[in-house]
């Protein structure tokens, strides 16, 4: 199977999850969108659910998909959330936000009983931190805020050079929520709690893309078909 296909069985799998009447969290990304367009074939085979989209893409794809949407204001308790990643580690710490969609995505799998994580099998790595990690910032004083990421990457581990996504345009990247993104290549985070918290401490950053202690199982899409990885 290819990248793609791999993706999708992933997906597939996910879907066996899926009970009647669960709030559901959906993703964002490329295998999320599989997870999305499987979850409205349910639908209209008569699956009854109700989801909460983590951005302004997949709320699109959810809507052309006929899939009942909802809000976390309406329903702030949610049975599970289906996300991919850019990268899965060690203990299921993630790296996520390569679409932009990190702040919204860690609200909702936070307010989710379980999140299950899918990806094709080369997001699966020994440690994060090949996938830039990105960081969502208040365009507010950025230059600041940047020199406060370096000081506070460095105080638990090398650092990184920090960049400014760009949109296609050219301008800086705008999230979902107003902000902006910062990408770190760090190459290898050896302790994502240690950096999850000091990043989480700079005054400026919205949130980041380590999710810590949030996903329950990934299922893993390989060329030789499909694995499931829980947490210990």
């Amino acid at each position: 199977m290819n990248a793609d296909a791999q993706k999708r069985a992933a997906a597939a799998r996910a879907v066996e999850f899926v009970r009647p009447g669960m709030r559901l969290g959906l993703g964002t990304g490329s295998t999320a969108k599989h997870f999305v367009e499987l979850i409205g074939e349910r639908v209209r085979a008569g699956l009854d659910i109700v989801a909460v989209p983590t951005s302004e893409a997949t709320f699109a794809d959810a809507k052309r998909h006929g899939i009942p949407l909802t809000t976390l204001d309406e329903t702030p308790d949610l049975d599970l959330t289906v996300d991919g990643a850019d990268e899965i580690g060690p203990g299921l710490s993630l790296i996520k936000g390569g679409g932009g969609a990190l702040l919204r995505e860690k609200i909702v799998a936070a307010a989710s009983a379980r999140m299950i994580v899918i990806a094709d099998h080369s997001k699966n790595v020994a440690a994060l931190g090949r996938f830039p990690l990105p960081i969502e910032v208040t365009p507010f004083g950025l230059v600041s805020t940047q020199r406060a990421l370096d000081k506070a990457i460095g105080a638990v581990q090398t650092p990184g050079h920090l960049t400014l996504r760009r949109a296609k345009d050219g301008h800086a990247f705008v999230t979902d929520g107003g902000h902006w993104l910062l990408d770190a290549a760090l190459v290898r985070i050896d302790d994502p709690a240690a950096l999850a918290h000091a990043l989480s401490d700079v005054p400026g950053v919205m949130e980041h893309g380590l999710f810590i202690g949030l996903a329950q199982m990934a299922i893993i899409g390989g060329p030789d078909g499909v694995k499931i990885v829980e947490k210990c």
